[in-house]
């Protein structure tokens, strides 16, 4: 894939990142409606302050990001929560699924990016 548009690709990702990470401290974005599972399960995330180590991580992936600085570790690290993003909102809220496909597909570009950093972890 050409540089420029994986460049622009990670400057995405981060921008995303950075926003989501952001607002689970600033709540500066609606919240979206929610079924009564997924807003109990949400709330058992928060209460345990799980929430807080994702925006965390989230904040300093889309740092990392920016300034392409062990970003390739962060991008694996960051996959746990593409994943478990992603299987949230198919089994408990499906209508706001997008940006959990977007956090994943983006994710998965990164660690195609950066595939070269992977190759003395995957030898046999």
């Amino acid at each position: 894939m050409n540089s420029k548009v994986l460049m622009v690709l990670r400057f995405l990702l981060a921008i995303m990142l950075l926003v989501f990470g952001a607002n689970k401290f600033l709540h500066f974005l609606p919240q979206p409606e929610m079924s009564a599972d997924a807003g109990a399960f949400f709330g058992g995330l928060m209460s345990t302050k799980t929430l807080t180590l994702v925006a965390v991580v989230e904040i300093v992936t889309g740092l990392a990001l920016i300034f392409n600085k062990y970003a390739a570790l962060m991008s694996i690290i960051l996959m746990s929560i593409s994943v478990n993003a992603l299987l949230f909102h198919l089994s408990l809220d499906t209508a706001n699924i997008g940006p959990a496909i977007a956090l994943l597909v983006l994710n998965i570009v990164m660690l195609y990016n950066y595939k070269d950093s992977y190759k003395d972890l995957l030898k046999g």
